[in-house]
């Protein structure tokens, strides 16, 4: 497919790389939300008239400027904490963000394929864009991190949605928005897509259409918020402690401050007795030993729980041995005041070259070229602990930015949702904030509220509309309690989960497999 301005030149190269840095700058630390809903604009505007190959060039450097910008972090935790070298990962940042980027080079390339007509311009770009991003949810064990519907984590009336749609409805209305604008564009310009001029009917009516969607979101979202205060209002309640300990990564897993770190969180926990918290929350690994097979230590946290007097769940590595071999989890563990375990959480979704080798049964080179990898076992999905009268859905880590994990827990009767990390491998960058971006939907999606303790922050309480009550700043010893309303509706995403990414993704490919078709047999 080859038209007469097929060309790239500087400017569309320009353009691209523009609507990548737009997109980063939406996300936080910035967090300059609204430039998601013209972000892309610049981006539409260089595919115009273009062949599908010279479509996928110009989305693979929009994607490479928005991915290295957004994760540039990577660089950072493999250098100063994976001990590699910065000429090594400097590569495997670029590689990773290329991978990414093969995600916005098909959605350029499918639109160039799909909209032979500015009229499929309307509801083509935000179909294959949730398409995309729902494949890239599960695609090599999944990395859904900040999709386009998270900007607008803030923006409680739009979010309310993702309890029909998950995150994904967001994200179509953001991308629903850049293609109105850029057909509005088109015609205000007098510019064609591919050689067809853009009507002001198919403009206006457009923009309309965008402005009717984005008006039943709007008040969707407002009669959620209203009646779920109502519901909160009459709901009972917990109240709940998060100790953010600020313990400094380069010394957490040495065997010198083992018994100093794990101090440290029982002389926290000490503080938040006065306010009589029915749970303490201690973040990930809080306990840097195996509970339960360090004998003192184990000892030295029982007694701390008892003389705080409370249920504490804390993060904390584990082992088990089944047939004569040992597999090692990262768990969180529920110990009652009088030290009985009232449960214990297995992270279900582990991190790739960070706590195990994939494909290792078939690649076992990779585990020597890898240091510092752990070798952990995979609980088991939607498992929930029983805590008092409720289930409570724990997510570990990078748990949090998988919508199917949290969904399960709710679906299994989890009442709160509870997220420990450890992001202090982040430093100072916009890992941190991106990464608590993301847990303000898994509240909203299931509507319920969602207690986040992370060791050196972000921690923080998120109410079922997704309101911020309280997050703590980054690298500071905080103690926090809060009240936080228990639910348990049964949120259409709940229900029925990622069905509309689903419908999205098979409407794209019978776009997809009808065009081909067509150009097939049309040579006959």
């Amino acid at each position: 497919m080859k038209l007469g301005r097929d060309k790239l030149d500087r400017l569309k190269f320009f353009l691209a790389v523009s609507s990548g840095f737009l997109l980063t700058l939406s996300f936080p630390k910035a967090g300059i939300s609204w430039l998601a809903w013209f972000a892309l604009v610049p981006l539409l505007v260089a595919l115009r008239n273009l062949s599908l190959k010279n479509a996928f060039i110009l989305g693979l450097c929009a994607g490479l400027a928005h991915y290295i910008t957004l994760v540039y972090w990577l660089a950072y935790t493999m250098t100063t904490y994976g001990n590699l070298p910065f000429y090594v990962s400097v590569p495997i940042l670029l590689l990773f963000s290329a991978y990414l980027a093969i995600y916005p080079a098909i959605f350029s390339m499918a639109l160039t394929g799909l909209c032979p007509r500015p009229v499929f311009l309307v509801i083509i770009p935000p179909l294959v864009w949730v398409s995309l991003e729902y494949i890239r949810s599960f695609l090599f064990t999944g990395f859904p991190w900040e999709l386009v519907g998270y900007t607008q984590f803030k923006v409680l009336n739009i979010i309310q949605i993702s309890d029909i749609t998950g995150v994904y409805g967001v994200s179509f209305c953001v991308v629903f928005a850049n293609a109105s604008i850029f057909l509005a564009y088109l015609y205000l310009t007098k510019k064609d897509w591919r050689k067809t001029p853009v009507q002001a009917k198919l403009a206006g009516g457009s923009l309309a259409t965008f402005a009717f969607i984005l008006g039943l979101v709007w008040l969707y979202g407002d009669h959620r918020i209203r009646s779920m205060h109502e519901r909160i209002l009459n709901s009972p309640s917990a109240k709940i402690t998060v100790v953010q300990g600020n313990i400094d990564q380069a010394q957490k897993w040495d065997p010198a401050y083992q018994r100093s770190s794990t101090l440290k969180y029982i002389d926290l926990s000490r503080m938040a007795k006065k306010h009589s918290p029915d749970l303490v929350v201690w973040p990930e690994t809080a306990t840097p030993f195996y509970f339960m097979h360090n004998a003192q230590l184990s000892e030295l946290v029982f007694k701390g729980i008892h003389e705080a007097g409370v249920d504490v769940l804390f993060g904390s590595p584990s082992l088990d041995f089944k047939d004569n071999k040992v597999e090692y989890y990262n768990s969180a563990y529920l110990i009652g005041p009088g030290g009985n375990i009232q449960g214990k959480y297995d992270k279900a979704h582990l991190v790739p070259f960070g706590e195990y080798i994939p494909f290792k049964k078939w690649l076992p080179f990779l585990g020597k070229m890898v240091e510092n990898v752990g070798d952990f076992r995979p609980g088991k999905k939607g498992h929930t602990l029983h805590w008092k009268n409720y289930g409570i859905g724990i997510q570990i880590c990078y748990e949090m930015i998988f919508p199917n994990l949290s969904r399960h827990m709710a679906e299994n009767n989890a009442a709160l949702l509870i997220n420990i990390t450890n992001d202090a491998w982040y430093g100072r960058t916009s890992a941190p904030y991106q990464h608590f971006s993301m847990a303000v939907l898994r509240a909203v999606e299931n509507k319920r509220s969602l207690i986040r303790a992370a060791n050196t922050g972000i921690s923080g309480f998120i109410d079922p509309t997704g309101r911020i009550i309280a997050a703590t700043p980054l690298f500071k010893d905080v103690v926090m309690t809060r009240r936080v309303p228990i639910l348990q509706e049964m949120t259409v995403y709940t229900r029925f989960g990622d069905m509309f990414a689903m419908a999205c993704l098979v409407i794209s490919l019978i776009a997809a497999v009808s065009t081909c078709l067509y150009h097939r047999f049309r040579k006959y």
